[in-house]
C-alpha cells in the first residue's frame, strides 16, 4: 500500500519538473518560471529559470499585506545568557527589516552587491539577512567571533561593500569583544568594505572608525523603509563558507527560486509544521542550519521561529531547554546530537526535564554529526516523543534523509536517518562508479540534478565546484560520506569517506565502533579514530567522555568498551586502545575534529582550525594522546 512519502518520492525522481512545479505555486511570484528544471548547461542545472521574486516578501510581506497576518508572532528571542526575551509580529520584523534595508539603500547597496554579517544571535542579525534579500543584495554571514584571519578570507574572497556587525557577542559567560577582531579583519584583507554598520549592544560599546563607521540605531532611525527589488530565480541569494581541504573556504551559493521553493516545502513535509504552530532550530545564524530554519524556512511558511543565545548546559543550566519548550509551546525542535550528549552529561537521569510541562512537544529532530542510538534512545525514553535522525549538509541546505514526519512517520532503525527525502536519488557506489549490493559499504552519492534549494556552484569558482563535487563519480555529486543504502531503502551514514580506516586490509567505519563505545551506560560522547601503525596500516583508537558522577575506575571502563566492540564488531576490528577525556575538540557547531586529533595521534603539524570552540582542548588531547604513547611531547 503506497502512503504519501511513497507517492511523492517517485513523482520527484520520475517527473521533477511537475513535482516541484507544484511546490512552487505555494510560492509568490512576481513573474512566473518559463522552465521549472534548465538543464542546457550541465552539469550546472538551474531551477526556475526566467522566474521573477523576492525572498524578504516571501518571508515577511506576504503575510502580512495578503493573510492578514501581521499580528502573528515571527520570532521569539530568547537569551537567558542577557536574561531577554522579546516577541516580534509579521508586521513589526517587515518594517524593521524595511528600515535596516534602507541604510543599507543609503550606503549605496544595490542588486547584487555582496554583504557580510559578522553578528552574533541576536534579532538583528536576522533583521540584517532580511534586509540584504529584500533589495536584492548577496548576504554571506560569517559567525560571530571567528577569528580576523578567517574573516579576513571570506572579505578578500566575497568582497563586500558593507558590513554589518555588533560590538560584541556572548559565549556562555564571556563577553567577546567584536569589532578589534572586525577592524583586524579588515587591515588583512586586501579588499576593504566601504561603510561598516555596527550594533552598539549595552554591555560593550565598540570604537568607531571615523567616515567609515556608522552606528545601526542612529542610521535606521533616519532611514526611509525599502521596497521589495525583484530578483531573477536563479540569482544569489547569499554565500556561506564551509572550509576546504586546502584551507581556502569554499562560498558555497544559494539561489533565490528554488532555495524558497524547496524550503517552504519541507516544513510541512519533512517536520510537520504549520503556520500555527511554534518552532525551534537551536543552531547559529553562521551556519547552514541557521539560514535555512532559523530565518528562512520558518518564515516562509508563516510560523514562529525561536532564536536563542545561549548553550543546552550553563546559561544557565542542563534545563534550558525545557524551560523554552515549556515556556513558548514549542511543538518541534531541531539541534545538534551534541547538544543532547552535553545535557545527558550533566544530567545524566533527566531531573531537570521534572520541573517542565513539556506536553506541547511533538518531535526532536537532531543532526550535524551522526546520531548515536544510545542519545536517541534516552532522549525517547525521557521526552516520550519520536526522536528522528536526519542527515545533510551546508552544500545542500537542507536534509538529503530523513524520516519525513509530515509524510509518512517509518518505523525508526537506530543508526539510520531513514529514507531519501522526495528530490533526493541517493546511491551508494563502488569505485568504478555503480552501485554497490544493498547493505555494502560505498560512497554514498547523489544522482544528478540535485533538487532546489541546494547549491547550483561555488562562488566565483565553477571549476572548484565541479572538482569538489562532481568530477570523482561523473553523473553524481559526492557527498563525501561513506555508508549503506539497505533493502528496504534505509540510509546509513557511517563516517565521512576519509574515516574509513583501512586494519590490515579490512575496511573498517570508525562510526560503526562509535555506536559500540556511546551504548556504554557510562559514556557520555566519544570519538574512535584511526591511528598509523607499521603492522596493520591504522588501528583504531577510542576517545571517552564520561557522564557526571560516574566513579567508577577508568580503566575498568576502558576494559568493558574494548570488549564491546570486540563482541559486536568483532577481533578483526583491532580496537585495543581507548583513553578517557574531560572534553572533546569541537567546533561552535558541535562537530568533534576528529581529523585534528588525528594529525595530533600521528605526530603531523597541524593548524588549529578557525571553527573550534575553545582551544585549551587539544592541549588536553595531545597529553591524553602522549599519556597512551600516542603523541609526542611537543615543545
Amino acid at each position: 500500500m503506497t502512503n504519501l512519502y511513497d507517492e511523492a518520492y517517485q513523482q520527484s525522481i520520475n517527473d521533477p519538473e511537475t513535482f516541484w512545479g507544484n511546490a512552487a505555486e505555494d510560492c509568490k511570484w512576481d513573474k512566473k518560471w518559463d522552465k521549472v528544471l534548465d538543464d542546457s548547461n550541465k552539469p550546472f542545472y538551474r531551477w526556475f529559470t526566467g522566474g521573477e521574486l523576492n525572498t524578504c516578501y516571501n518571508a515577511l510581506d506576504y503575510h502580512v499585506d495578503e493573510r492578514g497576518r501581521g499580528d502573528k508572532i515571527a520570532i521569539i528571542y530568547d537569551s537567558p545568557v542577557t536574561n531577554t526575551i522579546k516577541k516580534y509580529t509579521y508586521s513589526e520584523l517587515r518594517d524593521k527589516v524595511a528600515k535596516f534595508a534602507g541604510v543599507l539603500v543609503e550606503q549605496g547597496v544595490v542588486k547584487g552587491d555582496r554583504v557580510i554579517v559578522y553578528m552574533p544571535m541576536i534579532p538583528e542579525a536576522a533583521i540584517a539577512m532580511l534586509a540584504c534579500a529584500r533589495i536584492g543584495a548577496i548576504h554571506s554571514v560569517v559567525f560571530g567571533g571567528f577569528a580576523a584571519k578567517e574573516l579576513a578570507t571570506r572579505i578578500e574572497d566575497a568582497k563586500p561593500r558593507v558590513i554589518v556587525s555588533a560590538s560584541c557577542g556572548i559565549e556562555g559567560k564571556k563577553v567577546i569583544k567584536y569589532k578589534p577582531l572586525l577592524d583586524e579583519a579588515i587591515n588583512l584583507s586586501s579588499s576593504k568594505p566601504e561603510k561598516c554598520v555596527i550594533f552598539q549592544r549595552p554591555m560593550e560599546t565598540a570604537s568607531m572608525v571615523e567616515g567609515r563607521d556608522i552606528d545601526w540605531s542612529d542610521a535606521a532611525a533616519q532611514a526611509a523603509p525599502a521596497a521589495c527589488v525583484s530578483v531573477a530565480a536563479t540569482d544569489p541569494l547569499y554565500i556561506l563558507y564551509t572550509s576546504g581541504t586546502t584551507g581556502q573556504p569554499k562560498g558555497v551559493v544559494r539561489d533565490n527560486g528554488g532555495h524558497l521553493v524547496a524550503l517552504k516545502w519541507t516544513m510541512k513535509a519533512i517536520y510537520d509544521i504549520d503556520e500555527d504552530d511554534v518552532w525551534w532550530a537551536a543552531s547559529d545564524v553562521g551556519w547552514v542550519v541557521g539560514h535555512s530554519y532559523i530565518v528562512y524556512a520558518p518564515l516562509f511558511k508563516g510560523c514562529t521561529s525561536i532564536l536563542f543565545e545561549g548553550k543546552p548546559v550553563g546559561t544557565p543550566d542542563a534545563g534550558v531547554f525545557w524551560r523554552i519548550i515549556s515556556e513558548h509551546k514549542v511543538k518541534c525542535m531541531f539541534t545538534a546530537p551534541t547538544a543532547y550528549r552535553a545535557i545527558k552529561r550533566e544530567d545524566p537521569k533527566a531531573k531537570l526535564m521534572k520541573d517542565y510541562d513539556l506536553s506541547c512537544f511533538k518531535i526532536l529532530f537532531l543532526a550535524g554529526e551522526r546520531s548515536d542510538p544510545d542519545t536517541i534512545q534516552w532522549s525517547e525514553n525521557n521526552l516520550n516523543v519520536p526522536v528522528i535522525d536526519h542527515w545533510w549538509q551546508t552544500e545542500t541546505g537542507w536534509a538529503i534523509a530523513a524520516n519525513c514526519m509530515g509524510l509518512h512517520h517509518f518505523p525508526v532503525k537506530y543508526g539510520s536517518p531513514t529514507k531519501a527525502v522526495p528530490g533526493w536519488d541517493v546511491q551508494s557506489l563502488n569505485e568504478a562508479n555503480e552501485p554497490v549490493t544493498p547493505g555494502e559499504i560505498g560512497a554514498l552519492s547523489v544522482k544528478l540534478p540535485l533538487p532546489p534549494g541546494t547549491l547550483p556552484t561555488l562562488w566565483q569558482n565553477d571549476a572548484r565546484y565541479k572538482e569538489s563535487y562532481l568530477d570523482e563519480y561523473p553523473g553524481y555529486y559526492k557527498t563525501a560520506d561513506a555508508g549503506i543504502v539497505d533493502e528496504e531503502g534505509y540510509i546509513y551514514v557511517m563516517s565521512r569517506t576519509d574515516d574509513i580506516i583501512n586494519v590490515a586490509g579490512h575496511r573498517l567505519s570508525t562510526g560503526a565502533m562509535e555506536e559500540v563505545l556511546s551504548d556504554h551506560p557510562d559514556v557520555a560522547e566519544c570519538a574512535v579514530l584511526g591511528v598509523e601503525d607499521s603492522l596493520k596500516g591504522q588501528v583504531p583508537v577510542g576517545f571517552l567522555v564520561l557522564n557526571a558522577g560516574v566513579e567508577r575506575s577508568n580503566d575498568e571502563i576502558i576494559k568493558e568498551v574494548v570488549q564491546m566492540v570486540r563482541d559486536r564488531i568483532g577481533p578483526v576490528a583491532a580496537f585495543k586502545t581507548a583513553t578517557v577525556v574531560k572534553r572533546l575538540p569541537k567546533t561552535r557547531s558541535g562537530k568533534i575534529l576528529r581529523g585534528t586529533i588525528q594529525k595530533i595521534a600521528d605526530n603531523a603539524d597541524y593548524n588549529v582550525p578557525a571553527t573550534i570552540d575553545d582551544p585549551a582542548t587539544l592541549g588536553e588531547m595531545e597529553a591524553a594522546l602522549e599519556g597512551i604513547g600516542l603523541a609526542k611531547a611537543r615543545k
